[in-house]
């Protein structure tokens, strides 16, 4: 009888502290996934709010330079599908072809000193410039939350809690060379005597 009891004491041992150890680490991964989705939610305001700006900025330079019809589509394609993006996935690819699209905006800015000067234009790139530092702010903690999320989930015995929660791996956001070597890069941060590059600043793969 002893026995028995005591088998039946080591199950409901092991019962209780499986129970326990599911219920902590399903707390820890809607922690983690609540976590994620919060980052990307500032992230998602700082580019929205950057596209917001750029209609404006484009108009600007659009006073001085009417025949670069193609950098403003490509810019107005990204813009729209940036705002319309449904997953982070959509939105990050979306951004990276916006950020492409302005750098190439900036670059024929570059030709039209009297542009620079403009008092409306200097405003906006200064939003853009503070922006941009919001941008990267939120961007680094994004991918801190996405470390500490898709390591765990990743790992055992967590895997098998996600997988039942349906909880998938969340993209990192990169900052993207281009493709094409002659567009200039994206560098974010560098400052130097104008605010375009201050901005962007450009230089050539």
């Amino acid at each position: 009888m002893k026995g028995v009891l005591g088998s039946i004491a080591v199950i409901l041992f092991v019962i209780i502290a499986f129970g326990m150890f599911y219920y902590s680490s399903y707390n820890r991964l809607v922690k983690l996934d609540e976590n994620v989705k919060a980052a990307w939610s500032n992230v998602d305001v700082q580019l929205k709010r950057r596209a917001d700006l750029i209609p404006n900025l484009v108009n600007t330079v659009k006073g001085y330079e009417q025949h670069e019809k193609e950098v403003f589509e490509h810019i107005a394609d990204a813009r729209s599908k940036l705002m319309g993006a449904k997953t982070p996935n959509e939105e990050l690819k979306a951004n990276t072809q916006l950020e492409s699209a302005l750098s190439r905006l900036l670059v024929i800015v570059e030709r039209y000193p009297d542009l620079k000067a403009n008092e409306e234009f200097t405003r906006l790139m200064d939003n853009l410039e503070g922006t941009e530092n919001r941008i990267a702010v939120a961007r680094k903690r994004y991918n801190d939350a996405v470390t500490v999320y898709n390591s765990t989930i990743r790992s055992i015995p967590y895997n098998f809690i996600a997988s039942k929660m349906g909880l998938k791996p969340m993209p990192y956001f990169k900052v993207e060379a281009p493709k094409d070597r002659s567009v200039p890069k994206v560098n974010f941060g560098t400052v130097n005597d104008n605010k375009t590059s201050m901005i962007y600043g450009f230089s050539y793969a």
